[in-house]
């Protein structure tokens, strides 16, 4: 929270400063991970807790597959490799989360001042699918003041966090709770209830339901028209995943081809890699009290499995191009999948009716010279990998058949049409989001998205305008790195071993030890912190200069700093004359008005060394706080329609 001095605006200028943190500038709910992995490594795990949970209800998920778009921006990557936050955020949520059964502090660390100031009237609110996206509309509202019902198609709620996650990489336990924890809200749940078997939009509005929200996700997964397609043996990635998800995986063969170089693609692979019986084995390594011992359960499963499975992956991409994630593409490695990079499927070759192998080309290149998907290949270099199952996860469709004329619903390439903005459909009173709306994203992109929409159902309902206020202060910085930060280097969780993993349902990755945990958490180089500058007491002695690791700070003359435009309309401003005048200047006239110390803020490690040396205290390390807040604007929200289709209630 910011000092009572603080400033109040709609983003405005805070909105440089808010960007210098990059990893909570990068997490599209704006997580502060800068502050919750300090607090662990300052040992205040419950304060950790509380600010990841702040704004994601679904923190404890993205502690295990969230796609992590704060490592990727983390600012200690640029100096050797990013801080380990997503572990970072599972090692609290593991203790403070509802997955330890109390939902508590789950309850206790939200965010309320990120919801409308305004409170619904309990009008009825009909959420379909209970995936990430419609369980994060109905927490919103429900904590608004609507009477909330989800409708999930499936016999149990979690949309892609059940059907799409293997169970090895998240615990279907771990799911339940987080979704109960949003039920106990007073959220009414229906399951086994089908939008266009079940009801329609049009039911729902004359039962009442002043609005709907569609989050029925892409439930289908995509094929390739290739020769051999229709064999048996054949599956595709999103089938196969929610079949051996529920513990009834499709029948394979021991030679498996999956075709596609992404996360998902990876899932399929490593989930057919496990033997068929491994629900089983799972069972028994877990009960422990039973004192079977882990190493007994993997050699009875290693002696049941007939034969050794090879599952092979092929993709266009280059292995430096793949989108999958490295630890996902190193781990399938150890588990025993076989990678082929660079080829292009041609054919599946067939023999009797099954499927006897796929026939690949060699792919030139993916992209072209404008980065647009436009694969070239070299025909003359064929090769066929010897499979009898092959298994396509090469991306994502929608199934819209639920949509009736008289609903109102538009949709455009295979995807609901909506407002980007609001995420309001061509019916005012349906709303959609998540990958039913933009197509393929992280389970971030869609908790965020769908908050997006809660609070466009609310402005739409109660004829407000909701917007996000920031505000924001400085306050002086008691600032220290750990002695030997910059030595630190990162270090994954601990994972089961490959030998064991690969014939179970384990969960691979493993919480840090806490001292660990500290020491991974010390690496964060803190970017709330910043140098700031007192020109007027600068004595320009180039001391930071000398200092400074990263060689980004420079005194400069005049005329290097007019090189730029936005250097030269700022020399302009101190010397009182138009920008156009000033560029007339040559060198020498230039350099003649003075030197400039200059700072690259967006390489900047916060190291305080600068601070250190300054003999005149020019430079001090300094905190820039700031909390974003919903607050209700004069007016209607400008980009809501209003107008209800024939029929509705």
């Amino acid at each position: 929270m910011a000092p009572a001095n603080g400033h109040f605006d709609m983003i405005g200028g805070a909105g440089y400063w808010m960007q210098m943190v990059k990893c909570q500038d990068a997490c599209p709910v704006n997580t502060d991970a800068c502050g919750y992995v300090n607090a662990i490594a300052e040992g205040r795990d419950q304060d950790a807790y509380r600010i990841a949970r702040a704004t994601n209800p679904f923190a404890s998920i993205c502690g295990r597959v969230c796609g992590a778009p704060c490592e990727a921006n983390c600012r200690r990557g640029s100096l050797d490799e990013p801080v380990s936050i997503r572990a970072l955020k599972r090692f609290v949520t593991s203790q403070y989360g509802p997955e330890t059964g109390d939902f508590t502090h789950y309850r206790a660390g939200a965010n309320l001042e990120m919801l409308s100031p305004n409170r619904g009237s309990f009008e009825k609110i009909a959420v379909i699918g209970a995936g990430v996206a419609g369980m994060t509309v109905a927490n919103d509202l429900t904590l608004l003041g609507y009477k909330v019902t989800v409708f999930e198609a499936s016999a149990k709620p979690g949309g892609m966090l059940t059907a799409g996650v293997p169970v090895f990489r998240l615990p279907r336990e771990l799911v339940m709770a987080e979704i109960d924890a949003i039920l106990s809200l007073g959220v009414e749940l229906k399951c086994n209830q089908r939008l266009g078997r079940d009801f329609t939009i049009q039911q729902l509005r004359d039962q009442g339901y002043k609005a709907v929200f569609l989050g029925v996700g892409l439930p289908k997964g995509r094929k390739l028209d290739l020769p051999g397609s229709n064999l048996d043996g054949v599956y595709d990635g999103m089938d196969f995943l929610r079949a051996f998800n529920d513990g009834t995986p499709l029948p394979v063969g021991n030679k498996i081809v999956v075709i596609g170089g992404g996360n998902v693609a990876y899932d399929v692979a490593r989930s057919a890699v496990r033997p068929l019986d491994a629900m089983e084995t799972e069972e028994h390594t877990a009960d422990t009290a039973r004192g079977e011992s882990v190493a007994y359960d993997v050699a009875r499963s290693a002696m049941r499995l007939s034969g050794k499975r090879e599952v092979h992956v092929v993709c266009l991409e280059g292995r430096h191009e793949m989108p999958a994630d490295e630890v996902e593409v190193n781990e399938g490695s150890e588990e025993g999948l076989v990678l082929h990079n660079s080829r292009g499927p041609r054919e599946i070759v067939g023999e009797n009716g099954n499927v006897a192998g796929l026939r690949t080309v060699e792919c030139t290149a993916v992209f072209d010279a404008n980065h647009r998907f436009s694969p070239t290949f070299n025909e003359s270099n064929v090769d066929t990998i010897e499979a009898d199952t092959i298994i396509f996860s090469i991306g994502q469709s929608s199934d819209l058949s639920f949509l009736q004329p008289g609903d109102g619903v538009e949709s455009v390439r295979g995807l609901i049409k909506v407002d980007p903005e609001t995420y309001q459909t061509t019916a005012p009173d349906v709303f959609a989001c998540g990958d039913i709306a933009h197509g393929p994203r992280l389970f971030i992109h869609a908790i965020r998205s769908a908050q997006i929409a809660a609070r466009s159902m609310h402005d739409f309902l109660r004829g407000t305008n909701t917007q996000i206020a920031v505000q924001s202060a400085w306050e002086t910085a008691a600032y220290t790195m750990r002695q030997g930060w910059d030595q630190l280097r990162r270090h994954h969780p601990p994972v089961v071993a490959a030998s064991e993993r690969a014939v179970s349902l384990r969960i691979v990755e493993e919480n840090y030890p806490d001292a660990e945990a500290r020491t991974q958490a010390s690496r964060c180089l803190r970017c709330n912190v910043n140098t700031v500058f007192d020109t007027g007491m600068c004595v320009a002695c180039t001391g930071c200069v000398d200092v400074c690791p990263e060689s980004l700070i420079k005194l400069i003359g005049v005329a290097d700093l007019c090189k730029t435009q936005e250097g030269l309309d700022w020399a302009a401003g101190l010397a009182g004359v138009p920008p156009a005048e000033l560029a007339k200047f040559d060198k020498s006239h230039l350099d003649a008005l003075g030197g400039v110390m200059v700072k690259d803020e967006s390489t900047c490690i916060r190291c305080g060394l600068c601070a250190v040396r300054c003999p005149s205290h020019a430079i001090t390390m300094q905190r820039f706080v700031f909390k974003r807040q919903c607050v209700s604007v004069p007016g209607l929200n400008p980009k809501l329609k209003r107008t209800q289709p024939a029929g509705s209630a």
